[in-house]
């Protein structure tokens, strides 16, 4: 079964006989369901400019005015797999009910969608865990992707010199990961003191002297990969090393505790007390409360977020990205749960390796890179 058809029967066991369809036009839903294809234009809004639309009998339509039906079908989607619908774009300017393109297929029955449309209420919530499972093919995209962004940051730390600013280095490391038809959507840099004053620190012209974080959310294809580096001009100092190692150790635990909760009873609130307990084992209790721990990812930056009250489940051959952070150093990389095993994507022979051991299983996070 291809890709497509496997998420086609997910939606439509979802469906079951409740709705006559989805709409889904969010550009990380039309990436899902496409197989990697983008109806994106303006990066500053969700929606997307096709829309395809999912029949609880497994027909699949992809619906876009004529400026952009044509593109669509030649380079987005697989046209075999997709039946055409097209309008005029004047019609697009009125915001068309879609829906009514194809009402002979829906029976007069209630289509929802991901976003709001006419005669179509968005209630993403009720099919969005149908993205969670990963299918082989998203798999080897997304080793790619991670691979691909770790070589990216790579090559951007090689050209780093003392005297750049935060904005020099994120244009840097934004051109780096452009190469490889990467976009990064999420940019954080942070030099020296801004590391532990900031923990969404957004680039500025504060240039960079001694230490250096570098964060990024890199897209391509709609997976997303989330990844941190720490580097240091000269050896990190021995509080700095204290704190890496010890945010490795709740990097570790999460990994550890992700891998534990598929098939069990342990939802997102128990990740988040595995989180909670690591902090305070290492002697830094209170960073917990600083700032969110990740959580599962995948077409969204973060699907959900493990926290107190969360009770969102770990899937198999899902993908997460834990960032644990005590003040003046992060640890970042996104993860595949992989049967019994975890497997790191973003992983870079450059920096060295933090070995942890958690209840008898080892795992690696990343250094603090000297320069």
């Amino acid at each position: 079964m291809s890709e497509i058809d496997i998420k086609t029967e997910r939606l439509t066991r979802s469906l079951g006989s409740s709705y006559a369809g989805v709409m889904l036009n969010a550009q990380h839903n039309f990436a899902w369901i496409t197989g990697g294809g983008s109806n994106g234009i303006d990066a500053s809004r969700e929606n997307g400019a096709a829309t395809v639309l999912i029949t609880n009998r497994g027909k699949r339509y992809i619906i876009a005015s004529n400026i952009e039906l044509q593109r669509m079908l030649d380079e987005q989607v697989d046209a075999e797999m997709f039946e055409p619908v097209g309008f005029g774009w004047q019609q697009e300017k009125g915001e068309p009910d879609l829906v009514r393109l194809i009402a002979d297929d829906l029976a007069g029955g209630q289509v929802i969608a991901d976003i709001p449309f006419t005669s179509a209420p968005a209630l993403e919530s009720t099919f969005a865990h149908c993205r969670f499972e990963l299918t082989e093919s998203e798999i080897e995209r997304y080793r790619a992707l991670g691979r691909d962004a770790a070589a990216a940051l790579d090559r951007t730390i090689e050209r780093l010199v003392p005297g750049q600013t935060e904005n020099e280095i994120a244009a840097l490391m934004r051109y780096e990961l452009g190469k490889l038809g990467i976009r990064s959507i999420v940019t954080l840099v942070a030099a020296d003191e801004r590391i532990a004053r900031y923990r969404h620190p957004v680039p500025t012209d504060v240039r960079f002297q001694r230490t250096l974080l570098l964060v990024t959310c890199a897209k391509r294809c709609g997976l997303i990969a989330s990844l941190s580096r720490m580097i240091s001009v000269g050896e990190p100092g021995d509080e700095l090393k204290q704190r890496n190692e010890a945010a490795a150790f709740v990097h570790a635990s999460l990994q550890h505790a992700t891998r534990k909760a598929v098939g069990s009873e342990t939802v997102g609130s128990g990740l988040y007390e595995a989180a909670r307990s690591a902090y305070e084992r290492s002697g830094f209790a209170d960073e917990i409360n600083e700032h969110h721990q990740g959580g599962a990812t995948g077409y969204r930056t973060r699907d959900w977020v493990a926290h107190p009250a969360s009770g969102d489940r770990v899937h198999r051959q899902q993908a997460f990205a834990w960032n644990p952070s005590i003040t003046g150093t992060k640890v970042e990389d996104t993860i595949i749960v992989r049967g019994d095993e975890i497997e790191v994507i973003t992983a870079s022979d450059r920096f060295p390796l933090i070995e942890t051991a958690v209840d008898g299983h080892i795992y690696h996070s990343h250094g603090i890179l000297r320069i």
